[in-house]
């Protein structure tokens, strides 16, 4: 059922991708056509913000002064509610256009489009100005108001419905996508720097979906009634030179809004697709190369750069950005990096030079500082370290290469560990030795080559001091293996009625006379005080 809804899913986005395949150049040619219109020395004639059609400049005036002065009289007009009539006459052999006995404008060759001549471009304009006068009329009534905001209200709720179910379907597509890219065989997850990009790919497709959503509904409701009508037609043409006009050269290449936002979407695809190329090559080939985990790790990850890279040198060369024209934003970028980005160059190096020069590696067992845990990944800025609580510390790539590293698997993952005992004085060595045997040779994870050894260290103030000596290929299970030999070992000192010393202290106390010697006024003092002392009890005697 899952693999069915996925696979629904996957159908789904291909349409969508489809589909935005085929929109996308549609809408770049329309911005293509409309921006040069806009630029051209024409003025537009409207009624309540609906366009009619443009007019040109005459002898004496410019097109924007035409096109003001009929825009006033065309107001003039739909205001005064009177029933409207369009004629066209002729004066001066040039065809002009009369409304309800008034004269509105001249059609001169400045106004003729299509190759028509002037008297036909005046008929076409006729049959718009009487259509668009009645229409300007018709929605000032009430009936038509009260509909019109009516149809307001709905097309809102449709929108709000409308954000709430892109968001639920963004939200599906994007699980979809992440299930069927590949995953990390040490992770289980998809890489962290792909999905990172896929969730802002996603973040930025839908608050554009969004924002075309609430635009386009904002711009129908504006465009129901004339009053506000005006205002929506000054907005799209405003957003529309906003999209198309340049807003940054670089050489000889003037670049939009339209076309930055599209370079962005295709960077953040790219970052993608070398996620995806990354952990297909872990997967698919380097897992089964038997290789070393570090150099698979290290090939993956210089592979994905390598592709970010070059895939980006070769986007913006199609893209037709003159790299040599960033010669300047390098060097400013260089000076970012050397002053306010230190830290993140440091760790940037420290990763590289982690990856090859190899001096920890990815399921390492490592002490870093008071941190300890297995390499689960080496990134550009970051190192992973898994703990033995299950607990992920990102550590920074350059504590690895300024701190003392204690590596437990480098090279050889063999490894000594130091069990310290002490037992009481007149315990039998021998049985000692016998005893922390066997508690070695019984445990597991304990090498049996080399062989457990046993040291006696010396004396100590309260115990005969041994230190048992064994070897482990699992370095992370070091402490396990300290606690199972600790239980046993006691286990076995108790079978063996073998003591455990504690910490003894003996005080002597020794008696005798202590000698003082008193001034002769305190010895006057006290001789006094002893006699009016005596004297006071032979009183109470009598």
């Amino acid at each position: 059922m899952t693999r069915k809804r996925i696979r629904q899913s996957s159908n789904l986005i291909r349409s969508w991708i489809s589909k935005i395949r085929i929109v996308i150049p549609i809408l770049l040619s329309l911005l293509l056509i409309v921006a040069p219109a806009l630029a051209t020395e024409q003025a537009p004639i409207s009624i309540d913000g609906r366009l009619l059609f443009q007019v040109g400049s005459a002898e004496q005036f410019t097109a924007r002064q035409r096109a003001d002065l009929i825009n006033f009289r065309l107001r003039q007009i739909v205001l005064s509610q009177e029933p409207v009539e369009v004629e066209i006459e002729e004066l001066n052999k040039s065809p002009i256009i009369i409304v309800n006995q008034q004269y509105l404008l001249t059609v001169t060759q400045a106004d003729v489009v299509n190759n028509n001549t002037p008297q036909q471009q005046a008929e076409d304009w006729r049959d718009q100005l009487d259509e668009g006068l009645q229409q300007a009329q018709k929605e000032r009534s009430l009936e038509f108001i009260r509909n019109s905001l009516l149809l307001s209200v709905s097309f809102l709720i449709l929108a709000f419905i409308g954000h709430r179910f892109l968001g639920w379907l963004w939200q599906r597509s994007r699980q979809a996508v992440l299930q069927r890219l590949p995953l990390s065989p040490e992770e289980e997850e998809v890489d962290s720097s792909s999905s990172t990009a896929l969730n802002l790919l996603f973040n930025f497709t839908l608050l554009a979906a969004r924002i075309w959503l609430w635009v386009s509904v904002t711009l129908y409701i504006t465009n129901l009634l004339p009053i506000s009508r005006i205002w929506s037609y000054r907005l799209a043409n405003q957003l529309i030179q906003t999209l198309t006009s340049p807003i940054l050269t670089l050489g000889r290449s003037q670049y939009s809004v339209i076309y930055l936002l599209v370079l962005i979407v295709l960077l953040l695809g790219l970052m993608i697709l070398a996620g995806a190329a990354t952990n297909l090559l872990r997967t698919r080939i380097l897992q089964f190369t038997g290789i070393d985990r570090g150099v698979q790790e290290a090939i993956a990850i210089f592979t994905k750069y390598t592709i970010i890279i070059v895939g980006a040198i070769v986007l913006l060369q199609v893209w037709g950005l003159d790299l040599s024209s960033l010669t300047i934003l390098a060097s400013a970028l260089g000076v970012g990096i050397g002053f306010g980005f230190q830290d993140i160059a440091k760790n940037f190096g420290s990763g590289v030079i982690l990856l090859f020069e190899r001096p920890i590696q990815v399921g390492d067992f490592v002490e870093v500082g008071d941190l300890e845990g297995t390499v689960e990944r080496i990134g550009g800025r970051s190192t992973l370290l898994r703990t033995l609580d299950q607990i992920s510390i990102i550590v920074p790539n350059s504590r690895f290469l300024e701190d003392k590293v204690i590596n437990w698997s480098y090279k050889n993952p063999v490894s000594r560990l130091r069990i310290p005992v002490g037992v009481a004085y007149g315990s039998d060595v021998n049985t000692v030795k016998t005893a922390l045997l066997e508690a070695a040779q019984e445990q597991t994870g304990i090498l049996s080559i080399p062989t457990p050894t046993i040291l006696f260290i010396g004396f100590g103030d309260s115990s005969l001091n041994f230190v048992l000596h064994v070897w482990t290929a699992n370095p992370s299970q070091q402490y396990l293996i300290k606690s199972n030999l600790y239980f046993r070992i006691e286990e076995l000192f108790r079978k063996y009625h073998i003591q455990i010393p504690f910490p003894q202290r003996d005080l002597h106390i020794r008696s005798g006379n202590l000698p003082l010697e008193l001034s002769p006024e305190l010895a006057e003092t006290l001789h006094k005080l002893s006699q009016n002392t005596s004297n006071s009890k032979k009183g109470e005697n009598l």
